[in-house]
């Protein structure tokens, strides 16, 4: 059974959150402050994590941090104030996706649903796609970098599909964002340029010329490294 961590100090909405969550096949697991939700994350290794910002003591932004120097776990943040600067810190941050609160309970587990099925499968078109200096295994969800294993979140992951497919094209951020699965289109298209620049610094890309991925000043990103082959 998939297992989900929500680590959220409203305990009633929690409970209420695990009875619904089982009507879909989840298991989740409920943790109320970071200390147990830290805890719980070792001891229960969740498919995926529900963090809410506003926590008493260390805040959802200072536990997504640190998990995020060791882990790829997905992570939903989960905010009340619904402020934008709020979700693109999470993003900053490494998040997968935010949802504000108040919330549906069906659109939470839709969410949960979708991260967990990219971070299963390659998609459509699965396969391996390999470029001067850069391998990109779409089944096993893995990359590398002249030989070397690049650690990605779900989300980064898709991103760099999403521009591999395309070399050669300019892609819109407004293009990104409406193939970018779980997140909410509304959000400032800053969330892209966020998301393009961790992608960056973990393929080691954040130096000119670029080497993967090129800037196109008012228009969006283009991936511009040489192809080997499409398999």
């Amino acid at each position: 059974m998939t297992k989900v961590l929500i680590i959220d100090d409203d305990k009633k909405h929690s409970d209420l959150l695990q009875a619904y969550f089982k009507r879909f096949g989840i298991n989740l697991v409920c943790a109320y402050d970071a200390d147990s939700g830290f805890r719980m994350l070792n001891r229960e290794d969740p498919d995926l994590l529900l963090l809410d910002v506003m926590l008493p003591g260390k805040d959802g932004f200072e536990i997504c941090r640190e998990i995020r120097k060791t882990s790829n776990l997905p992570i939903i943040m989960l905010t009340a104030r619904g402020e934008v600067i709020d979700r693109v810190s999470g993003l900053e941050l490494g998040a997968d996706d935010y949802i504000g609160k108040p919330f549906e309970p069906r659109e939470l587990v839709a969410r949960v649903q979708a991260i967990l099925r990219r971070s299963e499968s390659g998609g459509a078109g699965a396969g391996k796609l390999l470029f001067d200096g850069l391998s990109i295994d779409a089944d096993a969800r893995t990359v590398e970098v002249d030989g070397k294993p690049v650690e990605l979140t779900s989300m980064e992951f898709e991103l760099l599909l999403i521009l591999a497919r395309r070399h050669g094209k300019k892609l819109s951020r407004d293009d990104i964002l409406s193939e970018l699965r779980g997140i909410d289109a509304a959000i400032l298209t800053r969330s892209v340029d966020i998301m393009i620049s961790r992608l960056r610094g973990k393929l080691g890309d954040s130096v000119k010329p670029a080497r993967f991925i090129q800037t196109i000043w008012g228009r969006g990103y283009s991936f511009v490294c040489t192809p080997i082959s499409d398999a």
